[in-house]
């Protein structure tokens, strides 16, 4: 598996479980979606740079495997990884820890669109420089 590069601590919140006591679903890739913007925000300092760059990025797909599930309470970190960085394509993993268990793993893909049109088109060179410190 690729190296987790960064992590976001978090604490499970009352209103992210269910009626069973577990986190809901969907939570999960709400708590990725914010870890990569603070992967982002470490690397380039703001995700405003990107924007103002012309770029932005949207998710292509997503594979999430459940291992443990996590309850109300309980602290989390939620770490990502990056793969080279491709034409077009980014592809990030990222593992949900409970202490050392982990939790939940997912794969996910963005793809790089200008900012204004939301058009597909390569990652810009400075992109690629900064993320190749990451991979």
């Amino acid at each position: 598996m690729t190296q987790m590069s960064f992590g976001m601590p978090l604490r499970v919140r009352y209103v992210e479980c269910d009626m069973q006591g577990r986190v809901f679903n969907g939570h999960y890739l709400t708590w990725f979606d914010m870890a990569i913007n603070e992967a982002v925000r470490d690397i380039f300092g703001d995700y405003q740079v990107l924007l103002d760059g012309g770029i932005d990025f949207v998710v292509a797909a997503a594979e999430l495997q459940f291992r443990q599930p996590a309850r109300f309470d309980d602290e989390l970190v939620v770490g990502v990884g990056f793969e080279p960085v491709g034409r077009t394509s980014l592809s990030s993993r990222f593992a949900i820890r409970r202490g050392e268990e982990v939790i939940a793993e997912a794969t996910m893909i963005h793809v790089c669109v200008d900012a204004v049109t939301f058009e597909k088109r390569p990652w810009p060179d400075w992109f690629r420089e900064r993320m190749s410190s990451t991979c």
